[in-house]
């Protein structure tokens, strides 16, 4: 039985689909996942999979916020960081891509994991998103801390 967080959190991401109904039957009957177009309600920033923690790990630290909702794939070796949509967002930096209007991402349900796709931080239902001032600070102090530990060459 899921619990009332999940089913907030089923009945909030399906909102994002033209068929809300079907979206949510195709998670309980398909693969388990659906795809949903970004740039509706949420666009997302995808990032390889040490940024990503390693930014989310930052991001946990806010004594204030908790961090929004946040998928990983690992067959991709990626994290995706569910922000409000923004037409005009330009998101800077090795492998990082903005997910935006006329994108389509595969989503899981928030109960479950659905093949190499799954939620780190689920959607609770309230359309809580990452703030993007916040994401990029912590983007930016990860990428810091990476190039800190990466090893130097010798030339």
């Amino acid at each position: 039985m899921m619990n009332a967080m999940w089913m907030q959190g089923v009945e909030w991401l399906a909102a994002a689909a033209s068929d809300p109904e079907a979206c949510k039957r195709e998670w309980e009957l398909g693969d388990g996942t659906v795809l949903l177009e970004a740039g509706r309600r949420w666009d997302v920033v995808s990032v390889p999979r040490q940024l990503g923690l390693l930014t989310l790990d930052i991001l946990w630290y806010d004594p204030v916020r908790t961090p929004g909702p946040t998928l990983v794939d690992s067959a991709a070796h990626r994290l995706g960081f569910f922000v409000p949509p923004d037409p005009a967002g330009h998101w800077v930096g090795t492998g990082i891509r903005h997910v935006s209007k006329g994108s389509w991402v595969a989503v899981p349900p928030p109960y479950r994991p659905a093949g190499a796709v799954e939620w780190i931080v689920p959607p609770d239902g309230s359309g809580m998103l990452h703030p993007p001032l916040a994401l990029e600070v912590a983007l930016r102090r990860a990428q810091e801390t990476l190039a800190v530990l990466a090893p130097v060459s010798a030339d």
